[in-house]
């Protein structure tokens, strides 16, 4: 694997942009999980660069201790259907880590194990933790399972999991930033709510330095997730009156959730200028 494989031309979110600094990914992943690694612990982001799983799954995914981690930020609704897009993601990358010649062979193959976390900083009312499970999409439950991938989501508006924000000054430095956004938006246009959320961090010492090198990119970063997010949600309240049959038409075409927002995505296009 190398550092290559990461998606170059994808346009970065801000939480992509922020955690991709290893030091601060380092950082993040302590927190989240209790444990406290060293500075010098290897960490080796692998992103998928097919822009197909981008559409999917567009945040992080890194290598650490033989661990495959797939660290996803959500600023709309959990999606459900989350484990089985997990799953073909997964799929992809061991796909790449392991040379198809060997799974003929007898020896076996050692793999990085897998785990799976999503921070949800939504809108919407969600606990402060929860597990979604792929066994809760089959349709027959089965006695024995054989078959199962759990995601974690942890919900990472500012003040829920405080415990875990308080072992990440950038996690609740993310955290504050974006409040001040959403506080902003209750009085002001995007642009001008992001702007001033920016001055406002820097005057409260909070990722000034991020802040200060990225600012006009954050700003398009940030309006891009913005736009899209809100049009989605305007495209399916049309849909709801205009385009229902062609949703349940490609629902009983067996079509996913994450299918459907896809080919909705497609015929979308937010202003970032």
């Amino acid at each position: 694997m190398t550092e290559a494989r990461t998606n170059r031309n994808h346009k970065d979110s801000v939480f992509t942009r922020l955690f991709s600094e290893k030091s601060n990914l380092l950082e993040l992943y302590s927190a989240i999980s209790g444990k406290s690694y060293p500075e010098s612990t290897k960490i080796e982001i692998v992103t998928l660069s097919d822009v197909l799983y981008m559409n999917q799954i567009n945040d992080i995914a890194f290598v650490m201790e033989d661990r495959l981690i797939v660290l996803i930020e959500h600023q709309s609704s959990v999606n459900n259907n989350m484990p089985l897009r997990m799953l073909q993601y997964l799929s992809a990358e061991y796909d790449i880590i392991v040379d198809r010649k060997n799974l003929y062979k007898e020896k076996r193959i050692m793999i990085p194990s897998p785990e799976f976390i999503v921070l949800y900083n939504g809108d919407k009312k969600f606990p402060d933790y929860k597990e979604l499970k792929l066994s809760d999409s089959f349709k027959f439950k089965t006695p024995d399972l054989y078959l199962e991938l759990v995601v974690r989501v942890y919900n990472i508006n500012k003040g829920r999991n405080a415990e875990m924000a308080s072992r990440s000054p950038v996690l609740s430095g993310y955290e504050e930033f974006i409040s001040e956004i959403k506080e902003n938006l209750k009085s002001m246009e995007l642009r001008e709510a992001i702007k001033l959320a920016v001055k406002t961090c820097i005057s409260k010492n909070i990722l000034v330095s991020f802040l200060e090198r990225h600012s006009s990119e954050v700003e398009n970063m940030l309006r891009g997730e913005w736009n899209m997010d809100e049009a989605i949600e305007v495209r399916c309240e049309e849909a709801r009156e205009d385009e229902r049959e062609e949703i349940l038409d490609l629902i009983k075409k067996g079509y996913t959730l994450s299918d459907i927002e896809n080919h909705l995505r497609r015929q979308i296009r937010p202003a970032t200028a």
